[in-house]
């Protein structure tokens, strides 16, 4: 199976760092949804991605000052990676997608301190199913048909 996104090592590894820090608790298939979520902005030209082209640049996206993941404001997020994260993270980019990532561009853990259930819509987009501790979402044909593709 072909990448989806051109990669280096690099981004193999950032890309690990970023799986890890955002779902490690979630066990592999947790640090894969958010790895399929990562690789599905940088393939797409829609929504609020519309200038996000690779890895790196999903994974450092700003929006309204805010970064579109914790994990990389978090120390731990800049320590090495390991060997079971870098596997993981060359499945996302050599075409791992399975529910309920396959499609989604947001995920976010709502059991912080303000415990909540998954919202129907995030960023107006439907809740698109549930893994673990994580809400996913995906656009709908109409805001962003390339995702189905």
């Amino acid at each position: 199976m072909g990448a989806r996104v051109k990669y280096t090592s690099s981004d193999v590894d950032l890309l690990a760092r970023l799986m890890r820090g955002e779902a490690q608790a979630e066990g592999e298939k947790g640090m894969l949804t958010v790895g399929a979520v990562v690789i599905n902005r940088a393939v797409v030209r829609c929504s609020d991605f519309k200038n996000v082209n690779n890895i790196n640049d999903v994974i450092y996206h700003y929006m309204d000052g805010d970064a579109m993941f914790d994990a990389i404001l978090e120390p731990d997020f800049y320590l090495k990676s390991r060997e079971r994260e870098r596997r993981l993270a060359e499945q996302t980019i050599k075409g791992w997608r399975e529910w309920p990532s396959k499609y989604s561009l947001w995920y976010f853990n709502p059991w912080g301190p303000t415990t909540q259930a998954c919202p129907a819509m995030w960023y107006g987009q439907p809740l698109a199913g549930t893994w673990k501790n994580h809400c996913f979402y995906q656009p709908t044909s109409a805001e962003c048909a390339e995702i189905y593709r």
